[in-house]
């Protein structure tokens, strides 16, 4: 049968202009080939990569950068997101070349009709090819060079590998790229552990990533959400029972910023600035990893002890009162609560600061009663700071109080955790103990919460932000390098790193190292000195100097060992008047001290000098290696995204005699073994990583650090030895509960109680704890090292040398042990019944004691100094 004509001609015409078309394609491809980036630098693309700092044992510390990205392989994508994906954005992926022209049709016919493109006809490849190498703007020749860039990408790489790229390239709000980082963001997980509702919502942003948001927009997201699951169903991905069953799960999207799993923010910042000056990389788009010396547990117990002994000085001191007081008179009463039905307090002891979790996490509260919406709206602004939680107070019991949270959780303090809220009047003084709730808090109340307490005595306890601060610096004393470093209670509040920055006077945590210059000079632990009152007439002075003891009691003549676990000041100074002001600070010199700033008269014998808690750590280091000067540091290697050593620490050379000065403060860790690569514990739990395999890495390892023997084996033994004694019988005495026999220390406080210290080590570690104002003042009556400091100090080491054997260090040779006279430092005969064990340098022993009876006897020294 013969067709119309018409018919015919309409064929013909249909026919020419599909082969117009295609010449126009045609000559567009050989027009704008030549002119656009070869497809195949998509091989060398580099993701823009946080930086990231690690533990020694991978744990995340910090992470900075703008974009949030942790790229995945094909292979570790999971199905349904990929059969989600392509329901939503390209249905024919599989099967087209890279250009889809039933959506290239329907582009054109909005183009003409509307004047605008308004679905885009993109594939899956073409915006590939625009997220790589062309901008964002709606033109149109820039939909021909999609197309012109799309057919040449389908020639050099897979589908997989488009895919791949496509889902690790994508922005999808709240500065998360790819798939995985979306994950993370929304969920708190990895992608392969996500529901199939959950992987649809994820599924429905790369369209419009603000206007789809589950957070931001819920309602809009949900419904995009449902429409991706029916086409998942008309594609054949899910059956009818599975696309109703994912309909019906609830929105469960919320803001999870990149949680530290290591609260470390202090000692990253530091290592972060260190970094900047080792490679010349960008830091911060680049996938740069640097893995540090900090062991994770040993952080965690740091940043719990610090916080832990700030409560209790602050609870020592008094309730300064509530944050707020806010008008409850038009909010709605809500039903009592019980102690058995109360909110169990989490495990936040050592929680980051989540300030951007905080603020999101108000923005997106759902399904919440409207009553106690109406309560949980007035603090939603505020923020938690590490264990710190807001809440109000809801209503007040005889001795109980109902508070709810900003999420409209609730929960109930118990007495025994509002007890403590005496009335702060002063630094001396607090008010009279509460007898009544009522006394302390009331409805309305703003207050902060911390978690106390274990196991099913886990609870929340009345809390505030302490004033004082502390910081606290652990080494491992053989290598320098920081296991655990903490400059304050929070550094969201404060990042000024008290640990390295603030230069505080010593205190008796100084006298050590003036002992140590005595026994270079001749004194031994058994010297007589006297402590008795003293009167300096200086003419740069205004009155006379009449140094005292901090409990204003004189002992007359004492052995030196017995002097420093009294830590006696006059002894202090009658030692340092002895050996000289410059004999003294040639060895301070040779413990790494700053001299320079030092005052150079006899106050350095109490401590005037300023120091920070790691020059103290690294000068104590010395005592517990056997005298050799180790160096602190933090970096163990920076590598990049792959895996590639960027930068190594370099090894450290132990030097007893001709010695150069170390000239760096960075060392190998020897002692512990070469921890794995990230790349190695991504693989191990199913974490692809980048890898550029054709790029030669030169790996940057400087020369050798010398650490030089600066005190004899001898003298850091006896040091060992006499500070012992500070924590077995002197003011550090209270160390005695870890029940360790190898711990070693000193205390320090400095006048008016304004700064209290605790320095103190095993052989296998080293400590040391301040605690402060930032603007110097009087902590309080009674606010001595080994009270303030000390517990922190405790509460660190006790579970960082859990499992670590007890060891003393190891006597070198030349030391004597003999029997002497307490009471004049002489050899005791064999019949003294009061002689006590001494140890001295073999050619420093003391003369035998008179004998028994005679005029003078056993109470006359040799000499006193």
């Amino acid at each position: 049968m013969r067709l119309p004509t018409w018919t015919r001609f309409l064929l013909l015409l249909a026919t020419a202009g599909a082969g117009g078309g295609l010449l126009v394609l045609a000559a567009s491809y050989l027009y704008l080939a030549p002119q656009l980036p070869p497809a195949s630098q998509i091989r060398e693309v580099e993701y823009q990569i946080p930086l990231r700092i690690y533990s020694r044992d991978m744990k995340l510390i910090s992470e900075y950068g703008e974009k949030r990205r942790q790229p995945v392989s094909y292979d570790q994508l999971p199905q349904p997101l990929v059969q989600a994906i392509l329901a939503a954005e390209d249905e024919r992926f599989f099967s087209h070349n890279g250009v889809d022209l039933k959506g290239l049709l329907r582009a054109a016919v909005e183009l003409a009709r509307y004047r605008e493109i308004r679905s885009g006809g993109s594939t899956i490849t073409m915006q590939v090819a625009r997220n790589f190498f062309l901008g964002r703007e709606q033109r149109f020749l820039r939909k021909f060079n999609e197309i012109v860039l799309a057919i040449q990408i389908e020639r050099v790489l897979s589908k997989e590998e488009i895919l791949e790229l496509y889902l690790n390239k994508i922005y999808l709000g709240h500065r998360a790229y790819g798939a995985e980082a979306a994950a993370q963001v929304y969920y708190g997980k990895s992608i392969s552990d996500l529901s199939v509702a959950q992987l649809a919502m994820i599924a429905g942003l790369p369209k419009a990533p603000s206007a789809y948001n589950p957070i931001t927009n819920p309602e809009r997201a949900l419904l995009r959400r449902n429409w991706i699951l029916f086409r998942m169903e008309e594609t054949g991905a899910l059956t009818h029972e599975e696309r109703l069953s994912a309909q019906e799960a609830p929105v469960t999207a919320r803001f999870h910023a990149a949680q530290p799993e290591v609260d470390g923010a202090y000692f990253a910042e530091m290592v972060r600035l260190q970094a900047m000056e080792l490679i010349d990389d960008d830091l911060y788009t680049a996938g740069i990893r640097i893995v540090t010396t900090l062991d994770s547990e040993r952080q965690s117990n740091a940043v719990k002890a610090l916080r832990d002994g700030l409560h209790d000085y602050d609870e020592r001191h008094g309730y300064r009162g509530p944050l707020d007081k806010l008008d409850i008179s038009e909010l709605p009463a809500l039903p009592g609560i019980t102690s058995a039905s109360t909110e169990a307090a989490p495990d936040l002891d050592t929680a980051p600061d989540t300030a951007e979790v905080d603020t999101e996490l108000s923005e997106t509260m759902m399904g919440l009663d409207p009553d106690i919406a109406s309560w949980a709206a007035l603090i939603k602004d505020r923020s938690r700071i590490g264990p710190l939680n807001p809440a109000i107070v809801t209503a007040i019991g005889d001795q109980e109080a109902d508070i709810l949270f900003r999420d409209g959780k609730r929960a109930q303090l118990a007495w025994d955790d509002i007890r403590w809220a005496r009335r702060h009047i002063n630094d001396k003084y607090v008010g009279d103990e509460p007898s009544k709730a009522s006394q302390v808090l009331a409805p309305g109340h703003v207050i902060y919460v911390r978690p106390t307490g274990s196991g099913d005595n886990r609870r929340w306890r009345l809390a505030e932000l302490p004033r004082a601060q502390s910081a606290l610096v652990s080494l491992d004393p053989h290598t320098g390098a920081i296991e655990a470093m903490q400059g304050g209670y929070s550094f969201s509040v404060s990042n000024f790193n008290r640990a390295v920055q603030s230069k505080r006077q010593a205190g008796s945590v100084f006298k050590p190292f003036i002992y140590t210059s005595a026994l270079e000079n001749g004194f031994t632990p058994a010297s007589i000195i006297n402590d008795a009152p003293v009167v300096f007439d200086d003419e740069k002075l205004e009155t006379a100097w009449r140094p005292t003891g901090a409990s204003g009691k004189f002992y007359g003549p004492v052995r030196m060992r017995e002097a420093l676990y009294r830590s006696l000041n006059l002894v202090s100074i009658r030692i340092l008047r002895q050996i000289g002001i410059s004999q003294a600070m040639g060895t301070l010199e040779r413990f790494g001290l700053p001299i320079d700033t030092f005052q150079r008269d006899l106050s350095l014998a109490l401590g005037s000098a300023s120091v920070t808690p790691m020059e103290i750590a690294t000068a104590y280091s010395i005592f517990a290696n056997g005298g050799y000067r180790v160096s602190p540091w933090g970096i163990l290697r920076i590598e990049k995204e792959n895996g590639d050593v960027l930068w190594k620490a370099p090894e450290i050379e132990f030097c007893d005699e001709g010695c150069q000065q170390p000239e760096t403060t960075t060392v190998e860790l020897e002692p512990v073994a070469e921890p794995p690569s990230l790349a190695e514990v991504l693989h191990k739990d199913g974490i692809a990583s980048s890898t550029d395999e054709d790029q030669e890495v030169v790996t940057i390892q400087p020369d050798p650090v010398v650490a030089p023997r600066v005190l004899d084996a001898r003298v850091a033994w006896l040091m060992y030895s006499m500070m012992q004694d500070v924590v077995r019988r002197g003011t550090g005495h209270m160390a005695n509960t870890l029940g360790r026999r190898d711990l070693a220390g000193k205390t320090g406080t400095t006048n008016d109680q304004v700064d209290a210290w605790f320095s103190g080590y095993s052989p296998e570690l080293v400590a040391t704890v301040w605690v402060g104002f930032d603007n110097p003042s009087t902590l309080g009556w009674g606010e001595y090292g080994g009270k303030a400091a000390l517990p922190i100090w405790m509460d660190y080491m006790g579970p960082a040398l859990k499992g670590v054997p007890d060891s003393q260090l190891e006597q070198p040779r030349g030391i004597t042990t003999v029997r002497i006279n307490p009471e004049n430092g002489l050899l005791a005969r064999p019949q003294n019944p009061d002689s006590v064990t001494e140890y001295f340098v073999e050619d420093q022993l003391p003369d035998l004691e008179p004998p028994l009876g005679l005029a003078g006897g056993n109470n006359a020294p040799e000499q006193i100094f």
